[in-house]
C-alpha cells in the first residue's frame, strides 16, 4: 500500500481509543490464542519474547511495535526474562457520505487491519506517549479520555515517521487467511457470513467475494466442511454419542446435524460410525483368527441406532453401533434360541396349527386368501423386506417410531426407547412398558429378555438384528404420508380396523372444530412460521419434523411465507441466521425454546423488528411438547395452537 493512501485513510477516519492496557509477564508465563477484540498496537518496553501475530513471528527484544487488525490471534511465548508491554485498542470509522475513491480504497487496502512490526530507532519518544496514555486512561474522566485520544494521534504520527525512515513494508491483510483462521478456531460456535464480516470489520459482500476467489468455496460451505471433518475425527477417536458430537461441532439440533452430515459425507452419522467399527472389528477378527482360530469370538451387545431426538428420524439407514459389553448368559441363550426358532418351519413347531396367509401391503390393502381362517395363529404380510410371517394376534410387541399409533389403537407394547416413555401426550398410558434404551443405544439384550412376538420399527438398518429375535415389520419414516395412512395401516396390521376407523372419525371431527376456530380468528391470507431457537441461529421447519409442523401445515392447513414455502417444504429444515430471519418470519410464529420468552424477543435486536413479535403473535413452547409428531401429539398440538390463535390479536 502506498504511504499517501494510508495517510489519506487515516485522515478521513474517525478514530476513538477503546482501551489502553499495561501488562507485566513473569518468566515462564505464556499468552496463547488471544484474539484482538479491535484493531490495535502492541508496544513492548522491557524483556524479550517470541511474539506471534496471526502466524507471523516477531522476536521482540526490549522496544518493539506491532500493529494488527480486529480478530487477529496473538501469542507471546518463550520469555527469556520478565516481559512488559502495552496494548492500545482503537476503532476507526470512515464517516459517510464520502467520495467513492475513499470507499474503494478502504475495501481493498484497509490500513486499520494491516499487520506490521518493527523495532523503532527512537523508542523513548513512543514510550513517553504510551506511558502517559496508560496513566490517563485509568482516571476515566471525560477530559482525560479526550487527552488519550489526542495522544493516540501523536503516537500514530511517531510510528508512521519511524516506519517511513526505516522503509518498513506494510503487509496487506490476507482477508481469506483471516477468515480461515477464525473458522478453524471457532467452528464449534455459531458462524454466519455477516457475523464474521463484522468481526473482521469488512463488508459481507467483499468478504464473500474474496473468500470464494481464494478458496473456491463459499464461506458457509467451508464452515460446514470443517465441522463435518471434525465430527468424523471425533467418531474415529472417541466413543462420544452423535448428540455429543453434534453439539461439539456447533449443531445443537441432532436432526439438522444428521441432514448436513449425510449431505456432505454421503451417509448418515450412524452409518459412518458403524463403518468405522466394522473396519476395526474386521481387523481385530483377522488378528484373532491368526492367533487362535478355534476360539470363538465372544458375543457382543449391539446398540442399534439413534433417531435424531426421537420423532425426527427420516428413514436414514443407520447401521447398528456396537458396544463392547458381554451379553448375560440368559440373553445369550435367548438369542441362540431365537436363531434356532427362525431356522425352523412354523409347521414343524405347530403341527396342529393351520396358517392363514393374508397379505398386507404398506398401504394396508388385504390380499385374498384361499386357506381356512379358523384357528389361524399366524399370517403373512408383504413388507419392503418381503413376506413376513407374524402372529395373527401379537401380544408382546416392541415398537419405536410408531408408538403413538399403537396407543391410539389401545395396544400397549412391552418395550420402547426411553424418549417415547417421556412423550407428554400419552405417558400415562405407558405404565409398565419397558425401557429398551436410548435411541442411539437400543439394547438388543433388553429386547431379547422381553421375548417379543413381533417388532415394529422405522429403521430399516435394524432389520437384520431385530429379525433374529422376532418377526420384524419395517416401515421407513415417510412411507406413511399422514395420520390417516398410518392409523389405517396399523389398524389392519393389528386386526384393529374398527378401532382405527373410530379413532380417525373422532380425529377428523376434532381437527375440523379446531380449523373452524382458527378460521374465525385470523385473516385468511395469514402466513405461519414454525421455528426453533438454536442459540446463534434459528431452525425453520416444514410440515414433516415436529415443532408443530404437522399441526400447523397438515392438520390446520395453514401456509408458510410464500417467498420461502417451496424451500421449506423441500428441505424441511433450514438454518437461518439473524439477518435472514425476516424472510422466513410469518404473520404468526410457533417457536420452540426452553429459555426465551416473548419479553426476551422484544429486547433482541433482530427479533424485536419482526412484526409477529411486535404484535404478540408468537407462541413459545418447550421441546418436550413440540418435538413429537405422532397422531396423538399432532391432535393435541393442533387443539392447543387453535386455542391460542382464537385468543391471539
Amino acid at each position: 500500500m502506498e504511504w499517501n493512501d494510508l495517510i489519506r485513510l487515516w485522515n478521513h477516519a474517525s478514530i476513538k481509543v477503546l482501551d489502553v492496557r499495561h501488562h507485566k509477564m513473569k518468566l515462564g508465563d505464556r499468552l496463547q490464542s488471544y484474539r484482538l477484540p479491535a484493531s490495535g498496537f502492541l508496544y513492548t518496553t522491557m524483556g524479550s519474547a517470541n511474539v506471534c501475530l496471526d502466524g507471523h513471528l516477531y522476536k521482540a527484544e526490549r522496544f518493539h511495535v506491532l500493529h494488527g487488525g480486529k480478530g487477529m490471534c496473538l501469542d507471546i511465548d518463550r520469555l527469556e526474562e520478565d516481559f512488559d508491554y502495552y496494548l492500545i485498542f482503537y476503532k476507526a470509522l470512515i464517516p459517510h457520505p464520502c467520495r467513492q475513491e475513499i470507499l474503494s480504497l478502504i475495501e481493498t487496502n484497509n490500513p486499520f487491519h494491516m499487520q506490521y512490526g518493527f523495532a523503532p530507532q527512537y523508542p523513548i519518544s513512543l514510550f513517553r506517549i504510551v506511558n502517559v496514555m496508560a496513566q490517563e486512561w485509568q482516571i476515566s474522566h471525560s477530559l482525560e479520555r479526550f487527552h488519550v485520544n489526542t495522544l493516540f494521534h501523536q503516537f500514530v504520527y511517531e510510528v508512521f515517521i519511524q516506519l517511513q525512515k526505516q522503509d518498513v513494508s506494510l503487509s496487506k491483510l490476507d482477508l481469506a487467511a483471516q477468515a480461515l483462521r477464525y473458522i478453524h478456531n471457532h467452528y464449534m460456535e455459531p458462524i454466519t457470513l455477516e457475523q464474521l464480516a463484522q468481526t473482521l470489520s469488512y463488508s459481507a459482500k467483499n468478504l464473500s467475494k474474496v473468500f470464494k476467489k481464494e478458496t473456491g468455496h463459499s464461506l458457509i460451505d467451508y464452515v460446514i466442511q470443517v465441522r463435518i471433518d471434525h465430527a468424523k475425527e471425533l467418531m474415529k477417536n472417541t466413543s462420544a454419542t452423535i448428540q455429543e458430537i453434534a453439539e461439539s461441532v456447533g449443531y445443537s439440533d441432532r436432526l439438522y446435524f444428521t441432514r448436513i452430515f449425510k449431505k456432505v459425507a454421503g451417509v448418515s452419522p450412524g452409518r459412518y460410525k458403524d463403518s468405522l467399527k466394522n473396519a476395526r472389528s474386521g481387523a481385530n477378527r483377522l488378528y484373532r483368527s491368526s492367533r487362535l482360530s478355534i476360539v470363538p469370538g465372544r458375543l457382543r451387545r449391539y446398540n442399534v441406532y439413534r433417531y435424531d431426538n426421537h420423532y425426527q428420524y427420516k428413514g436414514e439407514s443407520q447401521l447398528p453401533m456396537y458396544k463392547g459389553l458381554k451379553l448375560s448368559m440368559a440373553a445369550t441363550l435367548l438369542f441362540c434360541f431365537a436363531l434356532f426358532m427362525s431356522a425352523c418351519s412354523t409347521g414343524t413347531l405347530n403341527t396342529n396349527t393351520t396358517t392363514v396367509e393374508s397379505k398386507l401391503t404398506t398401504k394396508g390393502e388385504a390380499a385374498p386368501s384361499n386357506k381356512p381362517q379358523t384357528e389361524a395363529q399366524t399370517r403373512v404380510i408383504t413388507t419392503i423386506k418381503g413376506d413376513i410371517e407374524i402372529p395373527s394376534h401379537p401380544e408382546r410387541i416392541v415398537v419405536d417410531l410408531y408408538l403413538g399409533s399403537f396407543i391410539a389403537l389401545n395396544v400397549k407394547p412391552i418395550g420402547t426407547p426411553e424418549l417415547n416413555l417421556k412423550n407428554p401426550y400419552f405417558s400415562e398410558a405407558l405404565a409398565g412398558v419397558e425401557n429398551i434404551g436410548e435411541y442411539e443405544s437400543v439394547s438388543l439384550e433388553k429386547i431379547i429378555d422381553l421375548q417379543p412376538d413381533m417388532i415394529v420399527t422405522g429403521n430399516e438398518a435394524a432389520y437384520e438384528q431385530y429379525s433374529k429375535i422376532a418377526p420384524t415389520i419395517v416401515v421407513p419414516y415417510g412411507e406413511l404420508k399422514n395420520t390417516h395412512e398410518e392409523l389405517t395401516y396399523f389398524g389392519k396390521l393389528l386386526g384393529k380396523e374398527a378401532e382405527a376407523e373410530a379413532w380417525l372419525a373422532d380425529y377428523d371431527q376434532r381437527i375440523a372444530a379446531a380449523k373452524a376456530k382458527v378460521e374465525n380468528a385470523i385473516p385468511s391470507d395469514a402466513v405461519f412460521s414454525v421455528m426453533q431457537d438454536w442459540g446463534g441461529n434459528t431452525g425453520v421447519f416444514g410440515d414433516n419434523f415436529g415443532r408443530g409442523g404437522q399441526a400447523v401445515y397438515q392438520a390446520l392447513g395453514l401456509k408458510p411465507p410464500a417467498k420461502v414455502a417451496e424451500q421449506l417444504m423441500k428441505e424441511q429444515i433450514v438454518e437461518v441466521s439473524g439477518e435472514k430471519l425476516s424472510d422466513f418470519a410469518g404473520d404468526y410464529i410457533i417457536l420452540t425454546s426452553d429459555t426465551l420468552t416473548l419479553a426476551d424477543l422484544k429486547t433482541e435486536p433482530i427479533w424485536k423488528l419482526i412484526d409477529a413479535v411486535k404484535n404478540d403473535r408468537v407462541y413459545i413452547w418447550s421441546k418436550e411438547r413440540s418435538w413429537y409428531f405422532d397422531p396423538i401429539a399432532t391432535l393435541s398440538q393442533t387443539e392447543e395452537l387453535a386455542n391460542w390463535l382464537a385468543g391471539a390479536k
